[in-house]
């Protein structure tokens, strides 16, 4: 299956733009509620030939899977899954620590890992069964051009150019966004100067579902509960470090995660390939443009800290198809506005935790040690605090689409 037609592609709609793990999830979300789209993808509609289906482990909130599951991909991944039960916040040679235990608050889990590579093939498996949606993979954007009541969007693919017209351009093409420049929103960028490095690890001990993340001077240090006993293991290093970083050989490179995340596990052993990726913050000034809209890391790219990315932006999708579904013009200057409102709070709130997160927890400087500490302790302590931490930390926060709100079955 390379290319998707239908006779339908200059009728007023939606027209998303990227189909990464966001702009899937978008397409199926309208899909679920009766909404006509069409879905442009650079990358054939494949699991390898996606970059954005990689080899991260993803840690899911428990709010995304509750949006999965409405639209019908959690079906498709649920099997290959690890429920999060706890999670321990910390920082090296501090004494404080944050406790988040599922069971305290009345849920059977927190969150899931899952594969990056694993949700992919879910969501092109929902997509085969949609109905009412256009796919042209692999097919890039050229051009647009505004029309009176949307845009045209001419469109390459390996059958020559097409011309579609729409009511709404989304604009969910990642970090490096050509909807976003197309629009002239401009983007605020930080270069954090770090790379993480992904791998997986099998430690001496037990995970018992608990995820670890670790706060030091040299950057954050995750460790995520996965199937077989296996842990996914996030390691941020310095980006000058990098090139050395990525020099080690197995046993050196243990040695140096060892290091960083200490014994609660027990040794660790059995490095998987390692995979790194520069870390930088991108955030578009505005969301919205004239019947054009930016979804996922095309309007926020944030630091992987919390893993709020993939969390943060299928509550974008969530919401749009939500607000699209009861509309009669999808790109009414009114619904983009809602929008825009609706996603502010959760939006501000989620990139202003990992940023403060990671230049506060990360931050060398011994007076702030014992400061730190007694947050930490207060998080764990302090119901109110505790509970708010884990409403947080579970997706809910701000407006959330509905979607993320219905129980499991």
């Amino acid at each position: 299956m390379n290319v998707h037609e239908s006779p339908a592609l200059n009728e007023p709609g939606v027209l998303i733009i990227g189909g990464g793990l966001v702009g899937a999830s978008l397409a199926i979300a309208l899909d679920t509620a009766g909404v006509a789209a069409t879905l442009v993808e650079t990358a054939a509609p494949r699991a390898d030939a996606q970059p954005s289906y990689d080899e991260r482990n993803l840690a899911l909130a428990r709010a995304t899977v509750n949006g999965l599951d409405a639209i019908g991909v959690w079906r498709h991944a649920a099997a290959r899954a690890t429920p999060i039960r706890h999670i321990h916040v910390s920082r090296a040679g501090e004494f404080g620590s944050a406790r988040i235990d599922a069971d305290r608050q009345g849920v059977d889990a927190l969150g899931w890992t899952l594969p990056a590579r694993e949700l992919g093939v879910a969501l092109l498996r929902r997509l085969d069964e949609c109905t009412r949606l256009t796919r042209l993979a692999p097919a890039t954007l050229d051009a647009l051009e505004p029309l009176r009541n949307g845009w045209r969007a001419q469109v390459d693919t390996p059958h020559g150019r097409r011309s579609i017209d729409t009511s709404l351009l989304v604009g969910a093409d990642g970090t490096n966004s050509l909807v976003r420049a197309q629009l002239g929103i401009d983007a605020e960028r930080h270069d954090y100067r770090q790379t993480l490095f992904v791998c997986t690890v099998t430690p001496e001990r037990d995970h018992a579902n608990r995820a670890w993340e670790r706060f030091a001077d040299d950057g954050p240090i995750a460790m995520l509960p996965l199937a077989e006993r296996r842990c996914g293991l996030v390691l941020t290093v310095a980006a000058d470090q990098a090139g050395a970083v990525a020099a080690l050989d197995d046993a050196e490179f243990i040695e140096l995660a060892q290091r960083r995340f200490g014994w609660r596990l027990g040794r660790l052993s059995r490095p998987g390939k390692r995979h790194p990726y520069a870390i930088h913050r991108v955030a578009a000034t505005r969301l919205t443009g004239p019947r054009a809209v930016l979804v996922g890391n095309a309007a926020q790219t944030v630091h992987p800290i919390g893993a709020q990315g993939f969390n943060l932006g299928l509550r974008d999708a969530l919401t749009l198809a939500e607000l699209i579904a009861t509309a009669a013009d999808p790109g009414a200057s009114g619904l983009l506005e809602r929008y825009a409102a609706r996603r502010a709070p959760d939006r501000d709130g989620t990139m202003a935790m990992s940023h403060g997160l990671v230049r506060l927890a990360c931050l060398p400087q011994p007076l702030l040690g014992p400061l730190r500490s007694l947050a930490l302790l207060a998080c764990d302590r302090v119901p109110p605090l505790r509970r708010a931490l884990a409403r947080r930390g579970m997706g809910f926060r701000g407006e959330p689409p509905l979607a993320v709100l219905e129980r499991l079955p």
